[in-house]
């Protein structure tokens, strides 16, 4: 017992005279890691809610404006405008419907015509949507995601 006592460095800390031996406060490395996780951990945990809050916002914005150019594309099949808006309102519908990570609801569709050209303008309400989880705790993008795809009857 003497030899391994007497060969082990953390032994060897306690010197024959007993006790450790100290270290001066300022020199002791011990909890280094954890004061500098301290300072650093809330910066890196609001940063990570800022990729997720407009990661999220990025894709539905994105998928809005798909959803809205297949509205456009639909819209084309109508005879009248009134049947043109109500082939939109279903295509934005369903389109919503297929998106699991969509829970908001589709606030206003708007159809204009200007000669050959057909707009069609969707407004999406996204404040039931995961992402907005944090916006208590970071400034988060506008609830109201509005888009517009034009599209041509007829050809060239």
């Amino acid at each position: 017992m003497g030899f391994a006592l007497r060969m082990s460095r953390s032994f060897r800390a306690l010197g024959q005279r007993g006790g450790p031996a100290r270290i001066p406060l300022w020199l002791d490395r011990a909890g280094n890691a954890a004061v500098e996780f301290a300072i650093v951990g809330p910066v890196l945990l609001l940063m990570l809610m800022g990729i997720f809050t407009y990661g999220g916002y990025f894709l539905t914005a994105h998928t809005v404006q798909q959803l809205t150019n297949d509205a456009a594309r639909a819209s084309i099949a109508g005879l009248d405008d009134e049947e043109r808006l109500s082939l939109a309102r279903d295509a934005m519908q369903a389109g919503i419907a297929n998106q699991s990570f969509m829970r908001g609801e589709l606030s206003q569709i708007a159809l204009t015509r200007n000669g050959p050209t057909i707009s069609v303008v969707v407004t999406y309400d996204a404040s039931e949507d995961v992402y907005w989880a944090f916006q208590s705790l970071i400034p988060s993008p506008p609830h109201a995601i509005s888009r517009r795809a034009s599209i041509r009857i007829g050809g060239f």
